[in-house]
């Protein structure tokens, strides 16, 4: 029986071993992180192309999936309805997708705390050597461990993430610590907040135990703000002890003062509805967007997929998606190509890349007028000057089939 060694436990890395399964090879997933995922609590916007995976792995999809919400709204800061589009959605949360993919996969086959330290390849297959364990040998060795990939950083160095100028600032909170009052005059609509230069969103996702029903779900916001990369970043990742942790700090370390001027610029800036999604959040985080490109999602017995291999700002709202349809396609490749391994990633890094890089496109040219907001006023295109709301409601976390140059084929 053919064997594939996954590195990364995440969406990706399940998506892959579980549609590989599926066609008969023999499978491990390999993950840094020492347990469960699930705890993850980020809200995420699908589309009916991953559920469409999800349903061929024999994964059940039912109310439970998500929150569908059927109109987009943009409110000034003052509360006032601005604009408004009709647009059906199903919004998730990321723990949500994770925890069927994770049971569908033999409890045998998924390795906790397991660090990656090198790769070793042949003509016949791949070696992947780890920190705490025996070497594994496969034929294939797909590379899902997200955009710090260290497959990727040893295959392919001059592969780099690129800093997109914003970060976002996240949380979620449970549905019912919002006022009635708010809720009602919300009505389970995806909420836009366009302060210039910046966006935020807040929609309801599903709450606990995957719980959609209106006063038992959850809100997740998501306030993408122009930081620059050496003067702001370091300070809002500098902890409480003076300590710089790089672009990256773990939400309770996040200084009490950045919080509070997080929550002030909320309430200068954006709706009074919005505000109190913001204000009742208990641990809202930041993360700094980065966009990645790779030359290559194939080398030698190497696959990247997902985030180890493209990265695309999340205004194209496709990370979880795309992801999904990268291990789709490489199951099909390597299926269609009657266990020839080199022909099947020859399919997949010709059909996957084109993908990647138009999502990269177009999530750029998304937020271009967020990153631009760092740019002197006379140096900004009038694209990166095109903030109506119109336009921009209308682009963010559109379905796929909707997007003409990604729905028409790859390749």
């Amino acid at each position: 029986m053919a064997r594939a060694i996954v590195i990364g436990g995440s969406l990706g890395g399940l998506f892959a071993a579980n549609c590989l399964r599926a066609t008969g090879w023999d499978v491990d997933v390999y993950e840094r992180v020492g347990d469960d995922l699930a705890s993850r609590g980020a809200g995420i916007g699908t589309h009916e192309e991953l559920f469409g995976v999800m349903r061929r792995l024999g994964i059940a999809i039912d109310d439970s999936i998500g929150v569908v919400v059927e109109k987009r709204i943009c409110l000034d800061r003052n509360g006032a309805l601005v604009h408004e589009v009709a647009l059906s959605q199903v919004m998730s949360a990321w723990a949500r997708i994770y925890r069927p993919l994770k049971d569908l996969l033999p409890a045998r086959h998924y390795h906790f705390g397991e660090s990656l330290e090198r790769i070793e390849q042949d003509g016949d297959g791949v070696t992947a050597f780890f920190s705490d364990r025996p070497s594994e040998r496969a034929d294939l060795l797909i590379a899902a461990d997200g955009i710090r990939s260290t497959v990727r950083a040893q295959m392919l160095p001059d592969a780099q993430p690129g800093y997109a100028g914003y970060v976002a600032w996240r949380g979620v909170v449970d549905e019912n610590e919002v006022p009635a009052a708010i809720r009602e005059s919300l009505g389970g609509c995806y909420m836009f907040g366009l302060p210039v230069g910046e966006m935020m969103l807040a929609y309801p996702v599903p709450g606990r135990d995957d719980d959609v029903r209106p006063g038992h779900r959850s809100y997740n916001f998501v306030w993408y703000r122009p930081v620059d990369f050496n003067a702001m970043l370091p300070r809002l990742a500098t902890d409480a002890n003076g300590h710089c942790h790089g672009v990256a700090i773990a939400p309770p370390l996040i200084r009490r003062e950045v919080l509070a001027e997080m929550r002030a610029d909320a309430r200068r800036l954006l709706a009074p509805q919005i505000c109190e999604i913001v204000e009742r959040t208990p641990q809202p985080f930041f993360q700094a967007i980065f966009d990645l490109e790779s030359p290559r999602m194939a080398v030698g017995r190497v696959a990247l997929l997902g985030d180890a291999a493209f990265v695309a700002r999340p205004h194209v709202g496709m990370g979880v998606t795309k992801a999904a349809l990268d291990a789709q396609c490489l199951a099909n490749s390597i299926a269609g190509a009657k266990g020839d391994v080199n022909v099947a990633l020859e399919r997949y890094d010709r059909e996957r890349r084109v993908f990647g890089a138009r999502v990269v496109a177009r999530s750029r040219r998304l937020g271009a007028y967020i990153e631009a907001r760092l740019k002197p006023p006379a140096e900004r295109t009038p694209a990166e000057s095109d903030q109506r709301p119109e336009v921009v409601m209308r682009e963010i976390g559109a379905r796929l089939a909707d997007i003409r140059e990604l729905a028409q084929p790859a390749g």
